[in-house]
């Protein structure tokens, strides 16, 4: 059996989903939908950033390894402490991020990862109101961003589409 029949076997077992990708993907978005149409619970990955982590990206400052490394923890943790089916936004940009997300998990989390070219990222930014993360932060993101290799336990989601096409595809790629 191939290593992606494999994968496919087992994203359906997945009790744990990270929605991941640059800002402006729609991690936030598509994570909560998701979680109701799998009947899970959601984590919003924001949430669980300090005050400063939140007040350098509102900023225009980039985080630094330091400054994720007590969030992925609290956020990993959270995730392992949960005891359903969970859902979770993160944007988990590095795979050494990913590999510490599992482990601290305590089992495999199935990230789900959403990617669409720069322009559209940037049109999404543009009209998001009210979020800390400052718009020029993109391209630093954009720089840091390492895709999800074929050996992980992950699939993408190209987000040039409506909300609930690109939930459904999630979805259907989660169960079959």
């Amino acid at each position: 059996m191939s290593v992606e029949t494999r994968k496919k076997a087992t994203f359906a077992q997945a009790r744990l989903i990270m929605v991941m990708g640059v800002t402006g993907c729609g991690k936030s978005t598509i994570g909560e939908k998701l979680s109701h149409r799998l009947n899970a619970a959601y984590l919003e990955g924001d949430n669980f950033h300090s005050v400063d982590n939140k007040a350098k990206m509102s900023a225009g400052i980039a985080l630094t390894d330091n400054d994720r490394w007590p969030w992925l923890e609290t956020l990993s943790k959270a995730m392992r402490d949960s005891n359903v089916k969970t859902v979770a936004s993160c944007s988990a940009l590095k795979r050494s991020y990913r590999d510490y997300i599992t482990k601290n998990a305590n089992e495999p989390v199935l990230f789900v990862h959403l990617h669409a070219n720069k322009a559209l990222l940037a049109s999404r930014l543009s009209d998001r109101q009210g979020h800390f993360m400052h718009t020029d932060l993109l391209d630093s993101q954009l720089q840091t961003l390492e895709p999800p290799q074929h050996d992980e336990f992950s699939f993408s989601v190209d987000i040039n589409a409506t909300v609930k096409d690109i939930v459904s595809k999630i979805e259907l790629t989660i169960q079959n």
